[in-house]
């Protein structure tokens, strides 16, 4: 393919994505079409069936965005070398986090946890590093058992996130009962759960995942306008 249409094509495509996501944030998911999606994007209807297949695909291509550094964030918090339970349940709290923050956010989680294509790539992407997290807790487990560990831990994880925080169920009560359901899942012992636990909830957790949100959308929107100017 020449350059020139190939590069073409990069640009339709994050210019469709950056759009995307503007409505998805402002409307929900569910709510914004393809047709809205072109709109918004200055194309035609057609355009964007030439860039993704269908609006799943284009959720696909997101969520690769969204957990292809998962775990990076706690890492970056905490340290690499900190304690790998503490990883996770920093990781995951800070997702939790997010989809409180936000309606359209949760929506778009939802979503990915629970789309054929998009909850696939969840599996095989975060049964790869949960294997690496959890390895000394259930020795002898192989990536297939992690893998379909993971799709337990995800499913508890969609139903704490589609779940609401209200007066009763606040956020600590959410991620004190969904890091004690995983880490049961991965044979943690008591003791160590609640030590962990209790060490993610005391930590500031809120303004961190409101920057986390700010930053990525900075940085899709810096990225798109850096294929335009080269």
């Amino acid at each position: 393919m020449p350059r020139g249409i190939q590069r073409k094509g990069i640009i339709r495509r994050n210019k469709i994505l950056r759009s995307a996501v503007k409505l998805f944030l402002e409307g929900g998911y569910e709510k914004t079409t393809t047709a809205n999606i072109a709109q918004a994007a200055g194309m035609a209807p057609s355009s964007f069936f030439a860039a993704f297949e269908n609006k799943e695909a284009l959720l696909y291509t997101l969520t690769e965005s969204m957990f292809e550094s998962q775990f990076d964030n706690a890492e970056k918090l905490i340290g690499s070398s900190a304690d790998p339970l503490l990883v996770y349940a920093v990781e995951t709290a800070l997702q939790m986090y997010i989809t409180e923050l936000s309606e359209p956010l949760r929506e778009l989680y939802v979503m990915a946890y629970s789309l054929p294509t998009t909850s696939e790539y969840i599996y095989q992407n975060t049964a790869k590093k949960v294997g690496a997290l959890f390895k000394d807790y259930v020795p002898g487990a192989q990536e297939k058992d992690f893998y379909e560990m993971d799709i337990a831990s995800a499913g508890v994880m969609r139903g704490f996130m589609a779940k609401h925080c209200d007066l009763y169920f606040t956020i600590d009560q959410k991620l004190k009962r969904f890091l004690g359901c995983c880490f049961t899942l991965y044979h943690v012992p008591q003791e160590k759960q609640d030590a962990v636990i209790g060490a993610v909830l005391a930590m500031e957790l809120k303004p961190i995942a409101e920057k986390i949100i700010a930053d990525t959308v900075a940085r899709a929107e810096q990225g798109f306008e850096e294929i335009m100017a080269n």
